[in-house]
């Protein structure tokens, strides 16, 4: 018998299917049922499905990610999706991660779902008398192919060009360099590494996830691409066309990358930013072209959050001593707003600062030693190290600043650090609710629950509830949800990102509620405090 797995945080909605549908006569065992997709996900890792039937729209994990994530250890899994007549659109975007039907809610028919159950049984049971070996094996060799790809390409571009016939040849493999052909190569960066790694659990996962859509993507465009998967935070899209005086690669490829940027956030919630590069005629055009994008750090860490630009020069250094001429300035100023307590003036410095640096365009890792001293010798004046817990180390925080690839990035680590140093003023507030609060400050594109934090501080929930709300005078959602709004008010005030896409990068999944959460908070809709 077959296992299946129910998730919708609706909870009677699982219930009656669960009770309705004859699974036994279907050839199913009784289903699992989990009302939010992490629970489903920690019992998948476990046991894997091998049907899911998941809704979208969940707290602490979405039904997207859960797909990617079991189908990352069991591909063959057979998927359906619970979705409402709002969400339809986002339902049809998880067909790129091959999911085979979609119900909708307020129309579901159980007969629909017994039906749908003994499709699966039957492609299950055909799949097992063809033979599953055969069914594994050619997963195992799309995958295979895949890291085949992305090995061939690393020594493509980092070994030396020694037959350059031979690379063509192989190129062309790949349909790249066949006659009377050129390429366009651009690069893309996965923005808010952590908070994304986080989300996925594992790099593997992220790296399936996202090239799985980004593929799916390139098959639908009319310009032939190919996406190689250069690490899990860098990705490669190569663009082949024939040159004609009707067509302007430029513009072409710069369309499909928008396509790929706007498809990754809308169905992964994950954020890039991308350089195009020049035109190659051949592979050792390609190679030059392709080692001098990955070498395109200082242009990257300048990036705006989802930007789309073209390769630019290297710009003449910068003394590296320049930054620093700023650095008692910066550290008094910024001492001095956190023995205010005023997080808001904190912001403004910070901003500031990030604003210089950006017009100086200083090297990179001049930026983060100079960002990282700075964070150490407030703390260190306001005598706060002896406080530090494990988690926020000097050794720490220094590889937190090393893993950071731009200065959008930069900037939000060092206010979420500051922020919850300024809250570690208060004396009578306990170090696992200092702990607590820099955890959310950290998280704040993602969901964030009470018993996920609890967990973290190693602290029973209830009494982690009863000691925050007791230190901090609100509840612990109270808390997350003030923070976010705060956050809101900020990306409103300084940047053009729609309510929508806000929404998106505060991990809430359904605008209507977030608009009300953000009028309740402020007295205004997003627009009207905008405007």
């Amino acid at each position: 018998m077959y296992q299946a797995m129910l998730v919708d945080d609706d909870y009677p909605v699982i219930e009656l299917l669960s009770e309705i549908i004859d699974w036994g006569g279907l050839g199913f065992k009784p289903p699992g049922t989990h009302e939010n997709g992490e629970d489903a996900w920690e019992e998948a890792r476990k046991q894997p499905p091998d049907v899911l039937i998941t809704d979208i729209g969940m707290p602490r994990m979405n039904g997207i990610e859960l797909i990617a994530k079991i189908k990352a250890v069991k591909p063959d899994v057979k998927v359906a999706i619970l979705s409402c007549h709002s969400e339809f659109q986002y339902a049809q975007q998880a067909m790129r991660l091959n999911v085979q039907d979609y119900l909708i809610k307020d129309a579901l028919d159980p007969h629909e779902l017994s039906r749908l159950l003994s499709r699966f049984k039957e492609m299950m049971d055909g799949e097992r008398r063809t033979g599953w070996e055969h069914t594994r094996m050619k997963h195992l060799m799309d995958g295979t192919r895949e890291l085949r790809k992305e090995q061939w390409f690393k020594n493509f571009i980092h070994q030396p060009l020694l037959a350059e016939d031979k690379r063509r040849e192989e190129a062309e493999e790949y349909g790249l360099f066949q006659e009377g052909t050129s390429c366009l190569p651009v690069i893309g960066f996965v923005e808010d590494y952590r908070q994304v790694k986080y989300r996925f659990a594992s790099d593997q996962t992220l790296h399936f996830a996202l090239g799985n859509v980004m593929n799916e993507v390139l098959r639908e465009s009319p310009l032939p691409g190919l996406h190689v998967g250069y690490d899990v935070r860098t990705s490669l899209l190569l663009f082949s066309y024939r040159a004609s005086l009707k067509v302007n690669i430029h513009d072409e490829a710069a369309a499909c990358v928008r396509t790929t940027r706007e498809t990754v956030m809308r169905v992964l919630k994950i954020p890039m930013s991308f350089i195009c590069g020049s035109v190659s005629r051949g592979p050792a055009e390609l190679k030059q072209e392709l080692n001098e994008l990955l070498e395109s750090r200082e242009q990257r860490f300048y990036l705006e959050r989802g930007e789309i630009a073209k390769k630019a020069r290297p710009a003449p250094k910068s003394y590296e001593s320049s930054l620093f001429a700023y650095y008692d300035q910066a550290c008094s100023e910024l001492r001095d707003a956190l023995l205010r307590k005023d997080e808001t003036q904190l912001r403004k410095l910070v901003d500031g600062w990030m604003e210089l640096i950006r017009r100086g365009k200083y090297p990179a890792e001049t930026v983060k030693d100079w960002t990282l001293k700075l964070l150490l010798n407030v703390k260190l004046k306001l005598h706060a190290l002896p406080r530090l817990t494990p988690s926020n180390s000097a050794d720490m925080l220094h590889k937190e600043a090393a893993d950071l690839d731009s200065l959008h990035d930069l900037r939000g680590w060092l206010i979420a650090h500051l922020e919850s140093l300024a809250r570690a003023q208060a004396a009578s507030v306990r170090p696992e609710v200092t702990e607590a609060c820099n955890y959310v400050a950290l998280r704040l594109g993602s969901r964030i629950t009470l018993d996920e934090v609890a967990a973290h501080l190693h602290l029973n929930p209830s009494y982690f509830s009863r000691l925050f709300k007791k230190e901090t005078g609100m509840t612990f959602i109270e808390y997350v949800t003030k923070q976010k709004m705060e956050r809101a008010k900020e990306l409103l005030d300084g940047t053009r990102f729609s309510v929508g896409d806000i929404c998106e990068q505060l991990g809430y999944d359904n605008q209507s509620y977030f608009i009300k959460t953000f009028k309740l908070h402020t007295g205004q809709t997003p627009v009207g405090y905008r405007g």
